[in-house]
């Protein structure tokens, strides 16, 4: 199993009765300060990890509430279109669809954003005036992470400025792996403030670090460095978001609030495709983090093809059936 982490035994903080003053001040100021705090972190029993999400995979949700896991599910999706092929026509056809993605029934929800290029985050913002629905764009060398930080600073000021509402960086895997924590750290922070007040989310591609453990210290890192959510994957890469993954970064998360008092989003991206899948991630947050994290302010899902099971699953509930070729139901 995974353990929940004493906030107290780490901040030398007694009773948490509400957010500590900086309780994690010293940790960031010197390398080895930073290094002996993530590697001080409760280690991750991946067997058992394995095992909490295979039991929490099982559980069944009652009919009656299935409507509302989709329609949650739904108003939770990134829309997402992350190509060296995308246009502005392809962009509007997006957002056209996060606005309003079932034409036929306008009791349908909307997405939450639309995940575009920072050059296309223009198109996006043109095409959603009007609605509620954020416009995200990646930045910072986006899918590698390698260029220097004055180009991935540049890249997150050009797509703010084109109107993006959110930023979802990647951070430098090679110094994280390395062991260079505060210079990611460091990164993070600058990226932050480059925002101005756009929304960070901080992309760990957790396929490239190997263990929960180091997912474990990435996503305490880039909490610490101000992300508003943590990501697992760029897409580009296999694996992408698996739920032991997922896992351990609400854990993460919710440990931060209880140490800090500040909430801090989910966002697995990559390899979530099915109505199965989304409902998955829905026990595993409700059970992990809590309630508290069952929005779109708070959990998200990147996604391309999952927005598409999900209406044909809520047309199930709706009519009886399907309008296209068979698919396999939520039961």
């Amino acid at each position: 199993m995974t353990h929940v982490l004493d906030p107290s035994a780490l901040t030398g903080a007694g009773s948490l009765t509400g957010p500590l003053p900086d309780p994690f001040a010293d940790v960031t100021r010197s390398g080895d300060a930073f290094r002996a705090f993530l590697h001080g972190l409760p280690g991750v029993d991946q067997v058992g990890a394995e095992n909490r999400v295979k039991v929490l995979g099982t559980r069944s949700i009652k009919t009656t509430a299935k409507a509302w896991a989709i329609d949650t599910a739904i108003s939770m999706v990134d829309l997402t279109t992350l190509e060296g092929s995308d246009t502005p026509g392809k962009v509007r056809s997006l957002a056209a669809k996060a606005r309003r993605p079932d034409p036929e029934d306008p009791d349908c929800p909307p997405v939450a954003a639309v995940c575009v290029y920072g050059d296309l985050a223009g198109v996006a913002k043109q095409a959603l005036v009007g609605t509620d629905v954020k416009v995200a764009a990646v930045a910072t060398a986006f899918p590698s992470g390698r260029a220097s930080r004055a180009v991935k600073l540049a890249d997150v000021q050009d797509a703010v400025a084109n109107g993006a509402d959110e930023i979802d960086m990647v951070i430098d895997r090679g110094a994280f792996l390395a062991g260079r924590y505060l210079d990611v750290f460091e990164e993070i922070v600058a990226v932050k403030e480059a925002c101005g007040s756009a929304h960070l989310k901080v992309i760990l591609e957790t396929g490239e670090l190997v263990t929960l453990d180091a997912v474990r210290r990435a996503s305490w890192l880039a909490m610490l460095a101000g992300g508003d959510f943590i990501k697992t994957s760029t897409g580009k890469i296999s694996p992408a978001a698996t739920l032991p993954v997922c896992l351990v970064m609400l854990e993460a998360v919710r440990d931060f609030r209880a140490a800090t008092g500040r909430q801090v989003g989910v966002k697995p991206a990559g390899g979530i495709r099915t109505t199965k899948d989304a409902v998955k991630h829905l026990v595993l947050v409700n059970e992990t983090a809590g309630a508290d994290w069952l929005s779109p302010d708070w959990f998200r899902f990147g996604a391309s093809s999952l927005l598409n099971d999900l209406l044909l699953q809520r047309q199930k509930l709706r009519t009886g059936h399907y309008s296209g070729p068979d698919h396999v139901s939520v039961d």
